[in-house]
């Protein structure tokens, strides 16, 4: 089979054709190129692997673009990379790895494009295509990978329990294709992955919560995540999670499964947002309820509390995966509020409620609208349409009053430096018990967001504590 061959990309497959003849290379586009390309999904990583030197492959290949290309070398690796218009080109030479069984850094040494075909993950992902000029756009597929792509199956080129003994990451890198193509995992493939999920303690956090992103950023990211609790792994990768699973009955009263609430939430959030962090929100945001189930005579089950609770574990779950750390309190943020914008629609709220949730909410108030909005999950039509009608109604009133107060964002027009130097006070719980009482005085509508009315509150609040304005004698 000829691969059809881009005319926006004809130049530089010609150009990497040349150079690689020149040095006598016999050279390939391999992995992920190959696959998008077939699948006719955007592609800009080009993956070349030559039978010789790919580092010096790919400066010859620099050294013929006009204008020049700057290579970049990872000698560790014997890798280099350059970028060609929209395109990132890696070129690697050719090899062969072996493993240890307690280590996923194999032993690598050069070899054929057989040799590198039989390392890949997925049969999917070992199709290469010739730029070798007697056979230039051919398909190579030793494991019916194009077969593959046809039925939308992911099976491993060897066996997979040794496909997957060698690289514990590859059961992710499988998931995640899943997720991300909407293929189904080969049943052997997929037993092969139960069979060696405790391999994955071996890969560092940061590379599993690489894949982890990748799942949630996919159209239907609870594809991912039922495979991934389907197959262990999700004990290992968020044991808070897989926590959810499961309905207790008592009484003939039962709870809703709260796993597999969380993950049709993430799916209804995924329809509404493309923000990575939001989608982390949705996921987290009933994490609390394992820990906080209860069961009442008269209530029946209860979470009470399980957003305050959820958000204590979002910093131990985030330190874990090594997650960035600017976006901690986002997340945080969101799973503490997530609940409150549905209490202020089941009753006549008060203008403070809304001012309240505006303020500790700020910037992000859209975003715990749009996680509300996805955390409806019922069945019911009539009962969904209610919900969000309830919602839109909050999201006028909202509208209305921060047009008024403008509390986004918004901080008192009294600070803790001003207190400090009004009663002549260093740091302490009185001057934070003093700035509350005005922020407080404000939300609740008690004076109005203006300096002069503020500091009279902050006199007040002092007195009621026998603190008294310092004296300053006159100059």
């Amino acid at each position: 089979m000829i691969f059809q061959i881009r005319e926006n990309e004809r130049k530089i497959f010609e150009v990497i054709s040349r150079a690689a003849d020149d040095l006598g290379f016999p050279t390939y586009i391999v992995g992920g190129y190959v696959r998008d390309r077939l699948l006719a999904r955007p592609s800009k990583d080009l993956d070349i692997v030559c039978v010789g030197n790919g580092i010096e492959l790919a400066r010859k290949v620099g050294d013929s673009l006009h204008p020049r290309s700057r290579v970049t070398v990872y000698k560790r690796f014997g890798t280099a990379a350059l970028k060609h218009l929209d395109l990132e080109i890696e070129f690697v030479g050719a090899r062969k790895e072996s493993y240890r069984s307690d280590s996923r850094k194999p032993t690598v040494e050069s070899g054929t494009l057989a040799d590198d075909q039989n390392r890949r993950d997925f049969t999917i992902n070992a199709l290469a295509i010739s730029l070798n000029a007697a056979d230039y756009g051919t398909i190579i597929d030793p494991f019916n990978g194009l077969e593959d792509l046809e039925a939308k199956r992911i099976v491993t080129p060897l066996e997979p329990g040794k496909t997957f003994s060698d690289d514990p990451l590859r059961m992710m890198r499988g998931v995640r294709f899943a997720s991300q193509l909407g293929f189904q995992i080969d049943p052997q493939t997929l037993a092969a992955i139960k069979d060696n999920r405790h391999r994955l303690k071996i890969i560092s956090w940061e590379r599993i919560a690489t894949e982890l992103h990748k799942i949630l950023l996919s159209p239907v990211p609870s594809v991912g995540l039922r495979l991934m609790n389907d197959t262990g792994l999700l004990e290992y990768v968020l044991p808070e999670l897989a926590a959810l699973r499961g309905v207790e009955s008592r009484n003939g009263r039962k709870h809703k499964d709260n796993f597999y609430h969380t993950i049709k939430v993430v799916d209804n959030l995924a329809q509404r947002s493309n923000n990575l962090w939001l989608r982390w929100a949705s996921l987290l945001h009933d994490i609390g309820k394992a820990k906080t189930k209860r069961w009442e005579a008269d209530a029946g089950w209860t979470f009470h509390a399980h957003d305050a609770v959820g958000a204590n574990m979002v910093p131990r779950i985030f330190r874990r995966l090594r997650l960035p750390n600017d976006k901690l309190k986002y997340v945080q943020k969101l799973v503490a509020l997530h609940q409150r914008p549905i209490s202020l629609t089941q009753e006549e709220i008060s203008d403070s409620a809304i001012r309240r949730i505006l303020y500790e909410a700020g910037e992000d108030i859209d975003d715990l609208m749009v996680l509300c909005e996805s955390d409806i999950t019922s069945k019911n039509p009539q009962r969904v349409k209610r919900y969000l009608e309830n919602y839109e109604l909050l999201r006028q009133r909202m509208a209305e009053i921060e047009e008024k107060d403008q509390l986004r964002n918004w901080q008192p027009p009294i600070s803790g430096e001003i207190i400090m130097e009004t009663f002549d006070l260093k740091p302490s719980r009185e001057v934070g018990m003093i700035k509350d009482a005005v922020r407080e005085a404000i939300l609740d509508g008690e004076i109005s967001n203006e300096y002069a009315a503020a500091h009279q509150k902050m006199l007040e609040a002092a007195a009621n504590l026998d603190i008294f304005p310092v004296q300053h004698p006159e100059s």
